[in-house]
């Protein structure tokens, strides 16, 4: 292809704004209301630290909610051993991750494993958990310096405790987020009232709050069992998930729980239907209101951060990426 002079000084101006907008740092800011990323939203693309940064920096995003897969593989975690329990793979949300709809429900479940499999994943577990408890926290003090010169600050951190780790791993967790910066760390909102009773009392002893994911379950009597344990306990509300489970706008709950939500999560889904929950949307396509629960947090001044969770199916001749900008430019279209 012959490209003209007219051509020619196109493509130098759009190299040149790429290489500008490349040095520039990132700004999800809008209206005052914070935009982040779960890095969970990565999940299809290789996730080294530096790789995730670079998708942060190249969809404007300056802050996120942490996987902590990304984190540990950084300081050197043994590979593979985050698959076990309060492991570093896809998270606590089962084989979908953090928010996932559970791709095992309706369909059996996963297979049991065999001996040698369970053996394999309690050595994993064992190896994980020597690792965590010999790290230095050097490597996440390293790790955030990385992410914040580039403009990117971590909010949250996830990496769910469970009633089998020790108290050493608690701490390992709670350092790891607190030497990040985060101000919160998540989990799945929990149904063993044992489990929610020890991370509510420990996060209180470290003044770090827990907060709590939701799929659609909770509820008033659900949330005020969780928040009433301890005031060092939060929400993680996803209001995608919310909506498609129940039908139900959450700008009511986000109105009545504001000061206790550390985080919110965001995605477009259908309501219910014919007792399933509504699929996962490109934003815009699905019934969730995203517009009001934006605008309500602008309106109302809220400081908590809203994380764009990526679930919907990436349309045919798009990318990961080019979706989550998406998610990015809907946010700011409507907070400015």
């Amino acid at each position: 292809m012959l490209y003209t002079r007219r051509d020619i000084g196109r493509i130098a101006l759009a190299a040149g704004t790429a290489s500008r907008l490349l040095a520039a740092k990132p700004n999800s800011n809008f209206g005052g209301v914070q935009i982040g990323v779960i890095t969970y939203s990565f999940r299809a693309l290789p996730s080294s630290a530096e790789e995730v940064l670079k998708y942060c920096v190249d969809c404007g995003i300056s802050a996120i909610e942490l996987m902590s897969n990304v984190a540990e593989s950084y300081a050197g975690a043994p590979a593979g051993g985050g698959r076990g329990p309060g492991g570093s793979g896809r998270g606590a949300g089962g084989p979908a991750g953090p928010g996932g709809q559970g791709r095992g429900r309706g369909q059996g479940g996963r297979a049991s494993m065999t001996p040698e499999q369970q053996a394999a994943v309690q050595k994993a577990a064992s190896e994980m958990k020597d690792w965590r408890l010999s790290v230095s926290i050097d490597k996440y003090k390293a790790f955030r310096k990385l992410y914040e010169d580039a403009g990117v600050k971590i909010y949250a951190f996830k990496l769910p405790p469970t009633m089998s780790m020790s108290d050493q791993e608690y701490d390992y967790i709670w350092n790891v987020g607190e030497t990040l910066g985060a101000n919160h760390i998540t989990m799945e909102l929990p149904t063993d009232d044992a489990l929610l009773q020890r991370v509510a009392e420990y996060a209180a002893k470290r003044k770090l709050r827990i907060a709590f994911h939701t799929h659609g379950q909770g509820g008033s009597s659900g949330f005020e069992k969780a928040l009433g344990a301890s005031k060092y306990t939060a929400l993680n509300l996803d209001v995608g998930h919310y909506y498609g489970v129940n039908g139900q706008s959450p700008v009511p709950v986000i109105e009545k729980y504001h000061d206790r939500i550390a985080s919110l999560h965001l995605k477009d889904r259908k309501g219910p239907k014919d007792g399933a929950a509504g699929p996962n949307m490109p934003w815009g396509q699905g019934d969730t209101p995203l517009k009001e629960v934006l605008l309500t947090m602008k309106k109302n001044k809220y400081k908590f951060p809203g994380s764009i969770e990526y679930e919907y199916d990436t349309p045919e001749g798009s990318d990961v990426l080019t979706e989550i900008k998406k998610c990015v430019l809907y946010c700011k279209a409507v907070l400015t």
